[in-house]
């Protein structure tokens, strides 16, 4: 086996669905039934999967037929996340399929009377020089025993034969999408009918009053069919969406609610996270002989809460028949879900279907798992299936967000400008409260209900998963002395659990802000001090490449000269350090505010199955990172998340992205696919930061870098 493909002994999909039956049929017509584990989230993983099954059996794509993230189907390949559905998902797709079609030779050489390597397979017919008589994958399916498991031992084709992977083919998900019913929300169940939640104003509000005589008036109300109750869980059924809505807001006009202060005071630096108990752990650790640092400097870093904030706000579907649970959701991970599902209502899985449908964009644990469990938990109370929908207010209030996070660093470069001492010191909430992977309820509906659900402890993921609060707090740079400490926050304030890139986007913009500002300190062009740091090879290369097609050198010679409004900066990061590599060159233009003009982004993420797909990952990973550091941030006072609708959590405009957004792939055919959803986001705020300072000279530390802080940092300059 090459060094591209994970052997199906160490993959951990295969592990988890052993065997080749779990993954692959045939059916009666002929079609290929492909049961993914890991589903479309806007990331195009459904046509990747499609070419690498399509390439791996030899056989048109339309000859395959796909279902992902059904649990009475497919494979459970866990959650669709963390930049992994081909890293591991797909290749341990490839290494099955490269097995079945093994399979099918050696049916295809005994039913031909010949060996197995005078059998030619070519788009899905199999065929030998010894006899004119030809074979389809569906001739052959009662003589092929796929209940077996996944060995490992068959080599998956040589890229030099590949002709449908590596090819940018139309994603089949695209025409619904464009032209409309193609989402969760336009799906429509036989009898359905309309439910909203009415949740508490805040984290630690008590219901006081929602007595019998406001129920009756709700229930009374055109259109109503069940007003459900259970703790400080409300929820109202009616036959029309908005009617719903009318019986929502009238049953927030009756209940009466008492507030406390339970949040700290927002601080714009976060500083407040490091006068939070914490649990600490070293990340990293290595010490040389002492160097002497001739130059040090301790910096301060910070990021703020971010929501999810995606266009569409979280939906479900639920039905009940009998004892048995379907649910409709956008979820990332359809087992997790079926899992929590089962322990909300003291079942057991085999009672629970969970369906994935798409949604408008998902970045993480969003509210789309906790709007899955909002309506299985009214379709159980009406007795009739419900399509429940959050709202905007919803969404901001009590979805889950990306943490907070505070990054201290000292650093000390010696009299050549190498780096002698680093010191890195994180401050977080934890990254992962998703469903399912904990023991106890983490949706809100098992946390409102009566009784709730107990607390649960707060953990984070370790850094061998990948990491959370800690992701990428190791420099990918050559660090003789280096201390990484994570202080992960021991008690809750606002929800927070999974957003793209998790703790890498704050921990790569420290880095990387900071890598510039040591630059500065040794009096070297920023790039160069990189290079200066850096032993990995393609590391070297990718940083080489984005400062070529950029034209690094000759911009900050006539930048000086000619426009000191305008600066270039650099980030770059491997994501999780073994993920894709990625190198962001960030040109703007200073006004009364940072204005984003020319991006160059160069990736190395080994393998590309699908070029145009990966580079839609970059590009949409560059102007989210870019709204993120320019504008995002959730806001709260001591009692309640004050941040309600788009008004109060402004995001990136068309008429604000960059004129030139230029991606450049660059290849490594032999080498294998590597994560590259996320990749891009922490080296995309550095280099806006670098760039800032370039440019005027002024270096902002905490995001987002808003016209506001902007105009305070030059006044204080």
């Amino acid at each position: 086996m090459s060094s591209s493909q994970n052997s199906a002994a160490t993959n951990p999909d295969i592990i988890q669905n052993p065997n080749l039956s779990q993954w692959i049929s045939i059916q009666r017509d002929g079609k290929i039934l492909l049961r993914a584990g890991k589903v479309e989230l806007g990331q195009g993983i459904g046509v990747v999967q499609l070419q690498i099954a399509a390439e791996e059996l030899d056989v048109p794509l339309d000859a395959i037929r796909m279902v992902a993230g059904n649990t009475d189907v497919s494979v459970d390949q866990g959650y669709t996340s963390g930049s992994n559905s081909v890293q591991i998902g797909g290749m341990a797709l490839r290494q099955i399929c490269a097995q079945v079609r093994q399979l099918f030779i050696e049916a295809a050489s005994r039913v031909l009377n010949t060996s197995a390597d005078q059998i030619r397979l070519n788009n899905g017919i199999f065929s030998t020089d010894q006899s004119e008589k030809t074979l389809r994958y569906a001739d052959l399916a009662s003589q092929v025993d796929l209940n077996i498991p996944g060995t490992g031992q068959v080599a998956p084709k040589k890229h030099a034969e590949h002709t449908i992977s590596g090819q940018s083919i139309k994603r089949p998900d695209l025409n619904k999408k464009l032209f409309g019913a193609g989402f969760i929300h336009d799906l429509e169940l036989d009898g359905m009918i309309h439910a909203r939640i009415v949740r508490p104003p805040s984290y630690a509000a008590t219901l006081l009053k929602f007595d019998e005589h406001a129920r009756a008036l709700i229930q009374a109300m055109p259109g109503v069919h069940t007003v459900f109750v259970s703790g400080r869980f409300i929820g109202v059924c009616a036959l029309r969406e908005e009617q719903a809505i009318a019986a929502a807001k009238a049953i927030r006009a009756h209940a009466l609610w008492q507030e406390s202060d339970s949040l700290p005071n927002e601080q714009p630096e976060q500083s407040w996270l490091r006068s939070m108990p914490t649990q600490d752990s070293v990340v990293a650790s290595a010490s040389k002989p002492a160097q002497i640092a001739t130059q040090s400097i301790e910096v301060n870093y910070s990021k703020p809460f971010i929501a999810h904030a995606s266009i569409g706000p979280s939906c479900a579907l639920a039905e009940w028949s009998g004892e048995h649970l379907t649910v409709w959701t956008h979820g990332q991970g359809s087992f997790p879900m079926r899992k929590e599902l089962a322990n909300l209502f003291d079942t057991a899985v085999e009672n629970i279907t969970v369906i994935h449908a798409d949604g408008a964009g998902c970045y993480g644990h969003n509210g789309a798992d906790d709007a899955a469990f909002d309506a299985a938990m009214l379709a159980k109370a009406a007795g009739v299936p419900i399509r429940l929908q959050w709202s905007r207010e919803d969404e901001f209030s009590w979805s889950p967000h990306g943490s907070a996070m505070s990054v201290q660093i000292n650093a000390g470069i010696d009299a050549q400008g190498k780096i002698v001492s680093w010191d890195h010191q994180t401050w977080s909430h934890t990254h992962v409260q998703r469903p399912g992977m904990a023991p106890g309820l983490r949706c809100l509906a098992g946390i409102h209900r009566d009784p709730p659900a107990p607390e649960v402890p707060w953990t984070d993921f370790a850094l061998t998963a990948g990491g959370g609060g800690q992701r990428n707090a190791i420099p990918l740079y050559d660090l003789p002395n280096k201390q990484i400490d994570y202080h992960l926050i021991a008690e809750s304030t606002l929800r927070s659990s999974a957003l793209r890139a998790l703790g890498a986007y704050a921990n790569v913009f420290a880095i990387e802000s900071c890598m510039d500002e040591l630059a500065e300190l040794a009096q070297q062009d920023p790039i160069e001090f990189r290079l200066n740091h850096l032993t990995d090879s393609r590391a070297r290369q990718v940083l080489q490449c984005v400062a070529e097609k950029s034209g690094w050198k000759n911009f900050s010679v006539q930048a000086c000269a000619t426009d000191a409004s305008r600066g270039r900066g650099i980030g770059f990061a491997r994501y999780k350090n073994n993920g894709a590599y990625c190198a962001v060159v960030v040109e703007i233009e200073v006004t009364d505010r940072i204005v984003l003009d020319k991006i160059w982004v160069a990736v190395d993420a080994g393998e590309i199955i699908h070029p145009d797909g990966l580079i839609n990952q970059i590009e949409g990973g560059v102007l989210q990172a870019a709204s993120w550091t320019l504008k995002e941030a959730l806001h709260w006072d001591q009692t309640r998340i004050t941040t309600q609708s788009w008004d109060d959590y402004p995001i990136l405009r068309f008429d604000e992205t960059p004129s030139i957004l230029s991606v450049h792939c660059m290849t490594q055919k032999d080498s294998p696919p590597l994560g590259a959803g996320e990749c891009a986001a922490g080296p995309t705020a550095a280099a806006i930061a670098n760039a800032l300072h370039h440019a005027i000279g002024v270096r902002m530390r905490d995001l987002p870098l808003t016209p506001e802080r902007l105009a305070q940092m030059v006044m204080q300059a």
